[in-house]
């Protein structure tokens, strides 16, 4: 690391501490040409891989935009929403990968939507997995009746189910 004072390229690490709930690395330097202390802040960036090739930054941002977007009209509060938000971050953090694909972010953001709100489940399903036809839908809403995703079998819930159904697929009357 540079020194910024100096611009010697050695320093010495005289602490590390976590930061930013463990997602960034501060350490304090010490340059050994001019004696000098700062400051570094280090962080592990994670790059989502988009279909078309395109790489950018992970933003949990963009994840709470997406899923408030399904919850519209929906009994679904901000903290819920920011919570599944972070537990979406720390799925795919957890993975220990630099870079992860736009499908793998999709994912990992269907399981703790549908506990936390079925129909909203449906409608970001509905786009994530590209629904052309009625019969998708019907399909999606027999599993969503069947029983909670084999994943999430052993956890309980997270997030608690706002939907309660009778057992029955529900009709769509269009």
């Amino acid at each position: 690391m540079r020194c910024p004072y100096c611009r010697y390229s050695d320093s010495r690490v005289l602490d590390s501490r976590e930061a930013d709930e463990g997602r960034a690395i501060r350490r304090r330097r010490s340059c050994v040409a001019c004696g000098r202390r700062f400051t570094t802040m280090e962080e592990a960036i994670l790059v989502v891989v988009k279909r078309s090739g395109v790489r950018e930054p992970f933003s949990r941002a963009k994840i709470e935009v997406g899923v408030r977007k399904a919850c519209q009209g929906r009994p679904a509060d901000d903290d819920a929403i920011a919570a599944l938000a972070q537990s979406v971050e720390e799925t795919i953090r957890a993975q220990g990968v630099p870079e992860v694909s736009s499908h793998d972010v999709g994912l990992a953001i269907l399981r703790p939507l549908r506990d936390l709100d079925e129909v909203a489940y449906l409608r970001f399903a509905s786009v994530y997995k590209n629904f052309e036809s009625l019969a998708d839908f019907e399909r999606e809403i027999a599993s969503l009746t069947a029983g909670p995703p084999e994943s999430s079998q052993d956890q309980p819930a997270r997030f608690g189910n706002v939907m309660q159904t009778n057992g029955k697929v529900p009709s769509l009357g269009l």
